[in-house]
């Protein structure tokens, strides 16, 4: 019983704490968007509920098209109305361009090398420049016309070899399959979901272990103080996974210069071009511009 209560007293001189100090910074701060009133330690996290896009959709019915919601430790701006969306999107863009980064996308030091989440500069503009002239471009996209024909031809024998077999199909597999295996191609040259391959099936665990982790809720992302500790254990896994896919794509790129070396390998894909710039990229770059080309589109694809 006198534990109950010491634990009680505690936290009842933390909750008072916190609200003084909470108290005093809101003096100092910028005038924020309206927005409900946030509970000692958790803010408005419990207003979220579990289908998010619906409690902010009520809440912008109170308190506007533009809200303030404290998550935690975190401020965070609402937009919800198109109008302000246009705005923040189009008009403001390269305002609002820097975004921050989830935790989990920290893991070895992912975000400082991926154009998607490194700040607008001239890194971010050269790497964008790189990947839009050797990965998104028409030309390149026109190329590889006769390599998406033949996947998709693939992807059409399989469900028919099936249907004719009496067997089942998994389309969302099937299709995530087709995607990575184009993908693939059009970096390395190589099918990495050939289900006789066990590097391959690897590959594609890992993607889907990525995915998994880096869409997981973080309390780290929330509450920043508790980034040493990870107590979910998400940066501890996305570390593996992603110490994992970049061995493996670091396997590629050793393969691939040995192969320039020992023969006059024409430049076929993306892994040559990105080679053949190199002075302007380090391998880690390499490495990562690799992965997010990967899982830009794959991301959508998770049946």
């Amino acid at each position: 019983m006198e534990c109950v209560t010491i634990l009680l007293g505690l936290l009842f001189i933390w909750i008072l704490v916190y609200g003084v100090m909470s108290l005093e910074r809101s003096k100092n701060k910028k005038r924020l968007a309206p927005g409900p009133f946030p509970l000692p330690i958790i803010g408005n996290l419990h207003l979220l509920g579990d289908k998010p896009h619906k409690s902010l959709a009520k809440l912008s019915k109170i308190y506007g098209p533009i809200m303030n919601l404290k998550l935690g430790q975190v401020n965070t701006v609402v937009i919800s109305s198109s109008v302000l969306a246009r705005e923040v999107m189009q008009k403001r863009d390269l305002v609002f361009a820097n975004r921050s980064v989830a935790d989990a996308l920290r893991a070895r030091n992912h975000s400082d090398s991926s154009v998607v989440f490194l700040p607008v500069n001239t890194r971010w503009r050269t790497l964008r420049k790189i990947m839009n002239s050797n990965i998104f471009s028409g030309s390149k996209l026109d190329a590889n016309q006769h390599l998406r024909t033949k996947k998709i031809q693939e992807l059409v024998d399989h469900f028919h070899k099936s249907a004719k077999n009496g067997g089942t199909v998994d389309i969302g597999r099937a299709a995530f399959r087709t995607s990575l295996n184009l993908l693939s191609n059009t970096i390395f040259s190589k099918d990495l979901s050939d289900p006789f391959s066990d590097s391959a099936k690897e590959f594609k665990d890992l993607v889907w272990g990525i995915m998994v982790e880096a869409g997981k809720p973080n309390l780290v992302d929330y509450f920043p103080f508790l980034v040493k500790i990870d107590p979910q254990g998400i940066r501890r896994r996305m570390t593996d996974h992603f110490t994992k896919v970049l061995d493996l794509m670091s396997g590629l790129i050793d393969e691939r210069l040995k192969e320039r070396k020992l023969r006059n390998h024409a430049n076929v894909d993306v892994l040559d071009a990105l080679l053949n710039i190199s002075p302007e990229l380090d391998r880690n770059h390499i490495e990562h511009l690799c992965l997010v080309s990967l899982l830009r589109t794959l991301i959508f694809l998770n049946p």
